[in-house]
């Protein structure tokens, strides 16, 4: 995702396309299920029961997060017996981009709790 030089430059169909990647991508890490589940990932391959037992949530539940981080691209599983077993497709790359999340969010502080538009609040909010 390139950013442009200037800001009057008009975006091109290839940096909408880049941008619209990126909020994709993006939303693969929007929930706290599919972050929890990834942090699993980053220490080796798990099965869906193994990340069952860990998180303390549905079988289907995970395997629909499960889904939304393979069609990201950030997972990937191979058949072991009966089972699927799940990894990070790129380790490197996940760690490397959750470690600059980290560091921004220690420089914004709670701001980005207190965001009326995705914070904590908002979604606690519409949470049934």
């Amino acid at each position: 995702m390139a950013m442009t030089e200037a800001e009057h430059d008009v975006p091109t169909r290839a940096d909408e396309r880049a941008l619209d990647a990126a909020a994709c991508l993006f939303h693969g890490f929007s929930d706290p299920s599919r972050l929890t589940i990834l942090r699993h990932l980053a220490l080796g391959e798990h099965r869906v029961v193994d990340l069952t037992e860990h998180l303390g949530l549905a079988q289907s539940t995970v395997s629909k997060h499960l889904a939304c981080l393979r069609d990201c691209g950030l997972v990937t599983s191979r058949p072991q017996g009966r089972a699927s077993v799940f990894s990070l497709t790129h380790p490197d790359a996940l760690l490397d981009l959750l470690a600059s999340a980290e560091r921004l969010l220690a420089l914004t502080g709670d701001a980005v709790t207190l965001c009326p538009t995705s914070g904590t609040a908002t979604r606690a909010a519409a949470t049934p």
